[in-house]
């Protein structure tokens, strides 16, 4: 029989139980691996021993709340710049056709005779787009972050650069063909990164910042304010304003290769212990994991069945009916108004730029009340009332319907970090929320598909498109709502059924739970509404 204060452990168990124990820098696991092991090919997945090591130093690392603070600034300072360089010249490249359809001679390259051609070429982006959205994150679990991003990059690049050289309508709907496919798993992909690196109520503002269409609206105004007027013996206005954006991005696509970090476990810029805390910080929030878990079709399963998954989409479809127009037809809405070519694309910089402060004041004002469905209410209602200011006064005063774009604008931009924030938040493990991300701009893009069509009535003004754009925000308004009512719903019925059980069954939950992750179907799951 053993002494009062013998372990019954035998000796490797109780070894290993002291070192835990003593591993308060969170440094222990990693060390013991050694330097970073090479990949096998650029395709190979990442090596989830090293993902392991982090993680278990992370279940033991002991920091103050400035060590975390630090962390997560030097996050910010090194993932936030790369992610918001990369997504303005991915909106450049999608949107710049919007700032060229009003110069004659684009259109007249291609043979752009009437308005049905115009939307044609708008919409048929989003076949690729939506065909390739969800593989497209399941790759980028797969090989990671920056060898995804580089290739996407490249991609749609590459077809905005050959717009510069090609000529003639089918040409002009093939390369637009390439640049959704080349962009299929962008926007949703980098959701579902930046989810690796921050707790759910520090979302939305880094979406805001990083992913809104705001900012590279008004840069690419005034780029296109400029650029317009270039001229050469080779090369029109136009041709500068696809060349000028698209190189940028194939320099880009450089950058993220070597400089953006896939994980928080194989983030270079980190020390050992700042890794294990980055993790730490998360896994006390959401626990998100690199590898393992469902897989990519038990995923699309999961979300399939999920009533959650649907109302996201009903959100994000109705409100970004507006999103896929405005972007593309604001230098026409202003030409419309009885301003020139030229002036028209510099006059789209301020809308832009009065969005983006609204983008930003309202994620930022989401994270601090932890509130993502009146915030959501707040900026249909904005947009909504936007679009009834365009349907009814378009007509009647020039300064309304300039003044209702601003509201559009930022009301429908705002929209993206907070539905997008919100729905990341709402999905568990890791794998159903990459897939889960995916399917909601995947399914809500194929309505984008058809989303410019709405503008087929250019002789009036666009009021009819203008009048469908409000009624599909006042949908996205009362599925807000619903959703909203839904999430408090099943968190009071978690709590109840958490305090209806015993310890027992609580153990038990807790031993039962895969891989560290609460899924969203355990009463132990909290919701953000």
């Amino acid at each position: 029989m053993a002494s009062a204060g013998t372990s019954h452990l035998p000796r490797e168990v109780e070894e290993k139980s002291t070192s835990e124990h003593s591993n308060k820098e969170g440094t222990l696991h990693q060390s013991e691996l050694g330097p970073k092991a090479h990949r096998k090919h650029f395709f190979s997945p990442l090596d989830p021993a090293y993902a392991d090591a982090v993680h278990r130093d992370a279940e033991s690392v002991e920091y103050t709340a400035d060590e975390e603070r630090a962390v997560r600034r030097k996050i910010d300072n090194v993932v936030l710049p790369l992610v918001i360089c990369s997504y303005v010249f991915n909106q450049f490249d999608r949107t710049n056709i919007g700032n060229a359809h009003v110069i004659p001679a684009f259109n007249n390259n291609f043979g752009i005779t009437s308005n049905s051609k115009w939307t044609l070429a708008l919409s048929i982006f989003y076949v690729g787009y939506c065909l390739l959205e969800m593989p497209a994150n399941v790759l980028q679990r797969h090989i990671g972050a920056n060898r995804f991003f580089f290739l996407s990059l490249t991609f749609w690049g590459l077809a905005s650069l050959s717009v510069v050289y090609a000529k003639g309508y089918a040409g002009l709907l093939v390369l637009r063909v390439l640049m959704g496919i080349g962009e299929a798993g962008y926007y949703a992909g980098m959701i579902y990164y930046l989810s690796f690196w921050y707790k759910r109520h520090e979302l939305a503002l880094r979406i805001s910042l990083c992913m809104t269409g705001t900012l590279p609206g008004a840069i690419g105004g005034l780029l296109a304010f400029g650029l317009v007027r270039a001229h050469t013996s080779l090369l029109q206005g136009w041709q500068f304003l696809f060349l000028i954006e698209a190189i940028p991005t194939l320099a880009m696509a450089v950058m993220i290769l070597f400089f953006l970090p896939s994980f928080p476990f194989s983030a270079s810029f980190l020390n050992p212990r700042e890794r294990a805390i980055a993790q730490a910080r998360l896994n006390r929030d959401h626990k998100p994991q690199s590898h393992g878990g469902m897989s990519g079709w038990i995923g699309f399963k999961a979300i399939i069945k999920d009533l959650n998954a649907w109302l996201f989409m009903l959100v994000y479809a109705s409100f970004n009916v507006g999103v896929a127009t405005v972007s593309y037809f604001l230098p026409t809405l202003i030409k419309d108004l009885g301003f020139s070519s030229i002036n028209a694309q510099g006059m789209t910089v301020a809308p832009y730029l009065v969005g983006w402060f609204m983008v930003v004041f309202q994620a930022l004002h989401s994270d601090h009340t932890r509130d993502r469905g009146y915030h959501i209410m707040a900026s249909c209602a904005i947009s909504f009332i936007g679009y009834v200011i365009l349907a009814t006064s378009v007509q009647k005063s020039v300064g309304a319907a300039y003044f209702a774009l601003f509201l559009v604008v930022g009301g429908n931009y705002s929209l993206f970090p907070l539905v997008m924030s919100w729905a990341a938040n709402a999905f568990s493990p890791t794998s159903k929320r990459g897939v889960g991300t995916a399917f909601i701009v995947s399914i809500s893009n194929c309505v984008s598909i058809a989303s410019p069509q709405i503008y087929f009535d250019n002789e009036d003004s666009f009021r009819k498109g203008h009048a469908i754009s409000a009624a599909c925000l006042l949908l996205s308004f009362l599925a807000a709502f619903t959703l909203r009512t839904r999430l408090s719903l099943l968190n009071k019925r978690n709590a109840d059924k958490l305090a209806a059980m015993t310890k027992d069954e609580k153990e038990k939950l807790e031993n039962d739970t895969v891989e560290g992750e609460i899924w969203d179907n355990d009463p132990r799951y909290v919701f953000m509404t």
